[in-house]
């Protein structure tokens, strides 16, 4: 004969089995999807960090993303790396309000080039940096965003990719001053 107790227990796990069980129904088209990004964060060590960055949860996905009105990039290579032909990428996190404004506050280096001057090069010309904001069914929308930053000396080695940057913009690299 099993005790009380011990049948209450049973039943209190059977429920939560259930509860479990049912959610695991309910989300089944999420499974499918996690599955995929944790089999994609086996090839990458960065790519779960990046990925949980992106899905936050309760966060509204605009119709429209920012898009840059800045006629020339407001990045100014650092003159001592320059003379030295030191490149590098530096990828910034930022938040561009409503009013396409970026708020310095919220710069962050999400990922460093390595060289503390073209990281500080990189977050100083963010703070001149305009865009015409996202848009949410045609409102405007606050949005934070990942924002590259190429710092290519004309007469060194190109860098691993540096043929896809080509292609995408030539001029995008920041002058010396």
């Amino acid at each position: 004969m099993v005790p009380e107790r011990a049948r209450g227990g049973e039943r209190h796990d059977a429920g939560r089995y259930i509860a479990i069980m049912a959610n695991f129904v309910r989300c089944g088209t999420w499974l499918g999807f996690l599955a995929s990004v944790t089999v994609m964060g086996c090839t990458d060590q960065y790519t779960p960090k990046k990925v949980a960055h992106v899905f936050q949860a309760g966060r509204d996905i605009p119709d429209e993303t920012p898009k840059m009105l800045n006629e020339d990039l407001p990045f100014h290579y650092p003159p001592a790396l320059y003379a030295r032909r030191v490149q590098g990428n530096v990828t910034l996190r930022l938040y561009v309000d409503r009013l396409g404004q970026v708020t310095p506050d919220s710069t962050r280096i999400e990922e460093s080039s390595g060289y503390a001057g073209l990281d500080s090069a990189a977050v100083k010309g963010s703070q001149d940096l305009r865009f015409a904001p996202a848009k949410l069914r045609g409102a405007p929308l606050g949005v934070s965003i990942l924002f590259p930053v190429y710092f290519r000396h004309p007469e060194a080695r190109a860098l691993p990719g540096d043929t896809v940057l080509r292609r995408m913009r030539s001029t995008a690299t920041p002058q010396p001053r």
